[in-house]
């Protein structure tokens, strides 16, 4: 059964399915192993999440013009690129360690005291923590395989909402 021949419907509960898996296994791998996850590693969560939700709505919603598949096969991908940008980000930061030992302070603690915009500069601009690679599979960290990840799930995106249907 050929993945790139199911419907738009059975491609988008695909990609929820695998969005909902990673993030699963990214939860597991916190509890059950103790891999704390930094502030970029969180941000590819809500990533993973956002893509996820945006496969869900597609699917459910299962549109039959190229227009809205289109506007669903832009949206999913703009999800994906956001999450392609912080996994990406956090990959060069593993190879280019900052001088900073330390990742600052918790999530939570900054969200409390700083702005939004702060936040997410601050998270973005990096760490000593998140330079750390704590896991790996097969030689890639575990931000290496969100990275590989966000690109297979957006060219799924974008092959589901942009292939030419055959009228049956």
């Amino acid at each position: 059964m050929n993945p790139l021949r199911w419907s738009f419907r059975q491609q988008g509960f695909a990609g929820f399915a695998i969005c909902v898996a990673l993030i699963g296994f990214a939860v597991y791998s916190q509890f059950a192993w103790g891999l704390e996850p930094c502030p970029l590693c969180i941000f590819q969560r809500i990533a993973f999440a956002a893509l996820g939700l945006v496969f869900l709505l597609a699917a459910l919603h299962a549109p039959r013009g190229a227009g809205t598949r289109a506007f669903y096969g832009v949206l999913g991908f703009l999800a994906a690129a956001v999450g392609m940008a912080i996994a990406g980000r956090h990959v060069w930061m593993q190879y280019n360690p900052p001088e900073i030992p330390g990742c600052g302070p918790p999530l939570s603690f900054m969200r409390e005291t700083m702005s939004t915009g702060n936040v997410i500069r601050k998270v973005l601009t990096g760490s000593g923590d998140c330079g750390n690679v704590d896991w790996t599979f097969l030689g890639l960290s575990m931000p290496a395989w969100s990275l590989v990840w966000f690109v297979l799930l957006a060219a799924l995106f974008v092959v589901a909402a942009f292939r030419t249907r055959s009228r049956r």
